[in-house]
């Protein structure tokens, strides 16, 4: 029903950026929340940020709250994540996410739960 394609990993020294872009696909009018996931080897999935489709409440994460940046462009069903002042922390396997069609199982905006659909990932690494 809807598919979700990630761009814009790579490798980057500490205190860099980068820019990620997720382009959804498929029947997208239903869907509510978008966010961006991230899973490092022997953790567990955490959400990063995350957006309302309708409005521009934003959710983040306390460990990249004030460096990364969330938005989204609705005509190009399309959203972005803005990552400043990289971190080696921060690097994971970096998951765009959706909500559609939904109407029970809501547990937060950060929550792997809220969410139905995934995409593949793109891999973002952070060197010191």
């Amino acid at each position: 029903q809807v598919q979700l394609v990630e761009s814009g990993g790579g490798s980057v020294q500490a205190g860099g950026s980068l820019r990620l872009s997720c382009a959804a696909s498929g029947y997208t009018n239903s869907s509510t929340y978008m966010a961006w996931f991230r899973q490092a080897p022997g953790k567990e999935r955490e959400g990063v940020a995350a957006i309302y489709t309708y409005g521009d409440s934003t959710a983040y994460a306390d460990s990249v709250k004030g460096r990364f940046t969330i938005s989204r462009d609705n005509a190009k069903n399309t959203v972005y994540l803005h990552m400043n002042s990289l971190k080696p922390e921060d690097t994971a396997m970096y998951y765009c996410a959706a909500r559609a069609g939904l109407s029970q199982g809501w547990v937060g905006p950060l929550a792997p739960k809220s969410y139905n659909y995934w995409g593949q990932g793109t891999q973002v690494t952070v060197s010191s």
